[in-house]
């Protein structure tokens, strides 16, 4: 009798068919986004301050403590309103990831041999990586784009299609990619680490590949973290570019941010080099549980697919 197909975390079995790799990627990317969500809200609000009140002047009242902040708004704005955006989200992670996992695993089944699958194949792992996130994110964007108008938009209760039907009405359509460029800059390493560490830190704590949940979050976590600090000034200038045409934006260096360059010059013109680190800590601490949850996610509905 034919050994069943041992099942590795980094590549789904050569018989998986497209449909359950589809699932398992929108499943990871839903819980991602959805549960880490009122602290990206923080983080989007934290990089653009400047820009929504005019002065820089403003940014030093925020409350530094996260959990004071959440407090804050929660009281001011409603308790709702650090989940605006979303269903934009939402909308648009299953799909996105669904295209980012499915991606990634057919790029390594082309780049790797069957029989080396055990193996440690860094480089290879992050071409997939790299592979996987300029397809998603092409996908993901303008989601993305809706979710930051509607994260500062503080006392306005539009819904997603509202929103997005007045950035084309008043912007046009490539509104939707301005930051598509910065996001791939931002997302491609973040993807290659992203892919190499949680595989390099599984070997090392999993050997034997098996299904276990502790260790698949431990190592999702650890890469979050490393590639949330790594990224966070690309991050910032991505939320610049996708917020200039936004009604809460007044600040006209922020405004007129319409590439890479002028973005980055804004940032560094009202805040000097500290600027490209605001939202450093909200941003890791929203990516490392986001990462693990993704992680984890991915590989609990793989193994209850593939079981």
């Amino acid at each position: 009798m034919e050994m069943d197909e041992e099942i590795d975390y980094e590549a789904l079995p050569s018989s998986a068919p497209l449909t359950h790799q589809l699932a398992a990627g929108a499943f990871a990317g839903i819980m991602e986004h959805s549960i880490m969500f009122p602290i990206d809200a923080i983080k989007t609000r934290m990089q653009a301050i400047s820009a929504t009140v005019g002065s820089s002047n403003a940014a030093p009242k925020l409350p530094s403590n996260i959990m004071q902040q959440i407090a804050r708004i929660s009281t001011t704005e409603g308790s709702m309103a650090l989940w605006k955006g979303v269903q934009s989200v939402i909308l648009g992670a299953g799909p996105a990831h669904a295209v980012y996992f499915a991606t990634y695993e057919m790029c390594k089944g082309y780049l790797i041999d069957p029989q080396d699958f055990q193996t440690h194949q860094p480089l290879k792992t992050a071409a997939s990586g790299v592979a996987a996130t300029i397809a998603a994110d092409m996908l993901m964007n303008p989601f993305d784009t809706i979710k930051q108008r509607m994260q500062l938009r503080t006392f306005s209760n539009d819904r997603m299609w509202a929103v997005a039907s007045r950035i084309y009405r008043n912007e046009g359509l490539a509104a939707f990619f301005y930051s598509y460029p910065t996001t791939i800059a931002m997302n491609i390493p973040f993807a290659a680490f992203n892919f190499v560490i949680y595989e390099s830190s599984t070997k090392l704590m999993n050997p034997n590949n098996s299904y276990n949940p502790l260790i698949h979050c431990l190592c999702g976590g650890l890469s979050g973290a490393t590639c949330a600090a790594i990224t966070t000034p690309l991050d910032c200038i991505k939320t610049v570019l996708q917020i200039r045409g936004s009604e809460s934006v007044v600040h006209p260096l922020f405004r007129s941010a319409d590439t890479f360059s002028k973005a980055a010059s804004a940032i560094f013109k009202i805040y000097g080099w500290s600027g490209f680190w605001r939202g450093l800590k909200p941003r890791i601490i929203s990516n490392m549980p986001a990462t693990a949850i993704s992680w984890t996610a991915y590989e609990c509905a793989k193994h209850f697919l593939f079981r």
